[in-house]
């Protein structure tokens, strides 16, 4: 087995350096990342100010990024060393594209065609790590999951259907399935394929298959699907585990002066029903609402792991018997929500979107049943607008305490 060094791989360098270590990581929700970018944008220039760096990135700041779905799409864009606003353009100029309609004899299985999306995502990725120089030839290589030219640690959240199990699949070089000398290394599977395979929401897209040990006598495939469809649709506490827990060999210390989580959301877009009546509780609507409500309980569920395991410095209440969780930066030395120990800082963005918290926003035209849809291109700039308007709201630079240049958090 090649033997693999902070000298000879910079993302192991990355992953060794002293210090504080910063996570950010991505739900999945369809076209209303749009949403995530909006905070986003705001984070990144509240970093490039208190940094002093006008050109700073997200991919240079956080050291794992993660992502679900459209979240790995994020995700895997800003490791790959893209600002928020060039992102955003992705989404802007290839919206349409990315939501082609599939045939109309064919939208019993999905409504969207796969391949505009795969190459989309296969030529921004070739692009972007190749220079502003290089001519894009569909026959180049593909950019593989184990492309040495990306900022830091990333981790991709998909379902394997094959197997029935959420896979978690990163960069990590100490990883055992990333091992050079497995003819199944997942390092030399391209990026762009299992960025599509985290984002193939069944009915929406067709599944990815994905061939492992191409070329070789043990060559097999797997087909994938969303990882929203697993529980990890907010995957933070999957990014928590992977960074600690010895069987990822990754290892970072806990605490909430060396780790920092900041997770963002789509919005919490609960399909409230007042009149709902028991004769309308039938087998078509149970199949047009369990996914999603088992999507928003998981959701949640994670993000309350994390405000009690973690010092949740920002986060709305999540429901009126849990609350916020929120202590102020140091906080717990003092006083404790729970009865362990916090194990790292907690940020939580995540805009609530019934009409009464977008009027409080000053939201008015927004329509809160038009930001429950996950595919309509038509919504992008009220959705990037939605995120910036509630980022303005949200965030402070005393939430990153500790983990920006002192005297300037």
């Amino acid at each position: 087995m090649d033997t693999v060094t902070s000298h000879n791989n910079p993302i192991l360098a990355r992953m060794r350096q002293p210090g504080p270590k910063k996570i950010l990581a991505c739900d999945g929700g369809g076209i209303r990342g749009l949403i995530s970018l909006g905070i986003l944008a705001k984070l990144e220039a509240d970093l490039r100010e208190a940094h002093q760096e006008p050109n700073l990135l997200l991919g240079d700041y956080f050291d794992f990024i993660c992502g679900t779905s459209t979240g790995g799409i994020i995700a895997a864009c800003l490791s790959s060393g893209m600002s928020v606003s060039q992102v955003l353009d992705f989404y802007q100029v290839n919206g349409r594209s990315m939501f082609q309609r599939e045939k109309w004899y064919l939208q019993l299985h999905e409504k969207y065609v796969a391949e505009p999306l795969a190459g989309l995502l296969k030529k921004a990725f070739d692009c972007q790590l190749n220079g502003p120089d290089y001519q894009y030839d569909e026959s180049h290589p593909p950019v593989e999951l184990g492309d040495q030219r990306l900022k830091g640690l990333l981790m991709l959240m998909m379902r394997n259907h094959n197997t029935d199990s959420p896979w978690p699949v990163s960069n990590n070089p100490l990883a055992k399935y990333n091992q050079r000398d497995r003819p199944d290394c997942n390092l030399h599977l391209p990026l762009w394929q299992l960025v599509r395979a985290s984002t193939a929401a069944p009915t929406f897209f067709p599944p990815e298959v994905v061939t492992f040990a191409k070329g070789t006598d043990h060559e097999y495939q797997f087909i994938f699907v969303d990882g929203g469809v697993t529980t990890y649709n907010n995957p933070a506490y999957m990014a928590f585990q992977m960074a600690t827990a010895e069987p990822y060999h990754i290892q970072w210390p806990t605490g909430v002066d060396q780790l920092l989580i900041v997770s963002v959301g789509t919005g919490n877009a609960p399909g409230e029903r007042d009149k709902l009546k028991v004769r309308e509780l039938n087998l078509v609507d149970h199949a047009k609402t369990i996914p999603s409500a088992l999507m928003n309980a998981a959701t949640a569920g994670w993000d309350m792991v994390c405000r009690m395991i973690g010092e949740c410095r920002f986060g709305s209440p999540i429901d009126s018997e849990f609350g916020a969780m929120v202590l102020p930066p140091g906080g717990s030395a003092t006083a404790s929500n729970w009865t362990g120990p916090k194990q790292f800082a907690y940020v939580r963005y995540d805009p609530l979107t019934t009409q009464k918290a977008l009027d409080a926003l000053g939201l008015n035209d927004v329509s809160a049943a038009a930001m429950q849809q996950m595919d309509d291109v038509d919504l992008i700039p009220d959705l990037y607008r939605l995120g910036q308007v509630y980022a303005e709201h949200s965030l402070h630079r005393d939430h990153l305490k500790g983990f920006v240049p002192a005297g300037l958090s």
